[in-house]
């Protein structure tokens, strides 16, 4: 059963001992905490997903299209994995990303360079949005009042955000010729 606000008006008494109810309210802002976190995740990954869809909508080049695709999938089932452990937690998961995010913006900027049909911009902009979402993963993961399930769970993810940021950075390398 899922610690609710009722515990922050838990007061000591012969039956509940002091320690209980420190424990309880501390374990209660534990999971805010937690639920916030993975919910800025959830929203930091929503926003990759739908900018991998956005840029396999509209790239011209044959071999871009399914790759974009595939990490668009891959991204939307990490968030549903981020929502179910969220409930698990007692919280309510988002459900949009954030319009005003650094990585949507990143993607935005990809349309611009999609219409230019450059191959190269187009790969930047992506890698670019993998080095934000990498960023926000690592950022959760250093953040030690995490539970270490819930930072297991993180760590989860991030290898397949690492996976995708490497393989947009060895992308743009081949294409850059560097």
């Amino acid at each position: 059963m899922p610690i609710t606000q009722d515990v922050l008006n838990l007061a000591p008494s012969p039956i509940i001992p002091k320690q209980h109810c420190l424990e309880a309210k501390e374990n209660l802002m534990t999971d805010n905490h937690e639920v916030k976190t993975l919910n800025n995740l959830i929203e930091t990954t929503l926003d990759s997903a739908d900018g991998y869809e956005q840029a396999a909508k509209e790239a011209r080049d044959s071999r871009l299209a399914p790759m974009f695709n595939a990490r668009s999938a891959e991204r939307r089932n990490a968030v549903l994995e981020l929502k179910r452990y969220v409930r698990s937690l007692g919280g309510e998961p988002e459900e949009d990303g954030t319009i005003l995010a650094s990585a949507h913006r990143m993607f935005l900027n990809l349309r611009t360079s999609l219409t230019s049909h450059d191959t190269r911009a187009v790969v930047d902009e992506v890698e670019r949005g993998e080095d934000h979402i990498k960023s926000k993963f690592e950022d959760a993961l250093k953040d030690t009042d995490l539970s270490q399930p819930t930072r297991a769970v993180i760590n989860d993810v991030y290898r397949m955000v690492r996976s995708g940021h490497d393989q947009m950075s060895d992308l743009k390398k081949n294409l850059h010729g560097e």
